[in-house]
């Protein structure tokens, strides 16, 4: 699993240390505010350890989001595959980061490294992301790394309860796009270790 590292922090292979602030995370009910229902402890270490297998599979997934100052995890970003019972198709991007690292700017520089490499080390040609339409702090983040909405793609999840969490939006962002904003971002060049 490779590592990327930013100006402030760095996306990492998942630690059993990870397991109890994650775990606390999804049992917080502003961080699942736009995700559902909260997790029990043993549906959140099942998740990493799904997460961690489809990485190694793949080639991508959901790192782990270190703050390097402090060596804090702090959340996860990455892309993943979109489901197949979605109206889309392709690699969706997403981050996911504890109340206490809202507000730094750490979704934006985190997903600005899993954009470039998803055009750079994978060759995608697009990268799709979605939310709830109330959800507007991560839309503003989707903004912020060069996506664009076509309110014609906004959708219903299907694989949810009827109620807010059921209308979603769409932004997409094409490799050409993402590099030219990359460079424009005013952040350290991304490195790779392997």
């Amino acid at each position: 699993m490779p590592e990327l590292r930013t100006e402030r922090l760095l996306l990492r292979r998942w630690r059993e240390s990870d397991l109890e602030p994650w775990a606390a995370m999804n049992a917080d009910p502003e961080v699942r505010e736009h995700l559902g229902e909260l997790l029990a402890r043993e549906q959140s270490d099942a998740a990493v350890a799904l997460m961690q297998a489809e990485f190694d599979e793949r080639g991508f997934g959901w790192w782990a989001l270190e703050a390097q100052e402090t060596g804090e995890f702090i959340g996860r970003a990455g892309l993943d595959e979109v489901d197949e019972d979605m109206p889309f198709a392709g690699v969706d991007i997403g981050w996911r980061l504890m109340r206490s690292a809202w507000g730094h700017g750490y979704a934006t520089e985190a997903a600005l490294a899993c954009l470039a490499f998803g055009f750079e080390a994978l060759g995608l040609p697009e990268v799709v992301a979605s939310t709830t339409v109330n959800n507007l702090r991560s839309q503003a983040v989707m903004r912020r790394i060069g996506m664009t909405r076509d309110p014609a793609d906004d959708f219903e999840d299907l694989s949810v309860p009827k109620g807010p969490l059921r209308q979603c939006v769409l932004y997409r962002t094409h490799r050409g796009e993402a590099q030219g904003l990359h460079h424009a971002a005013d952040t350290t060049p991304l490195s790779t270790i392997a």
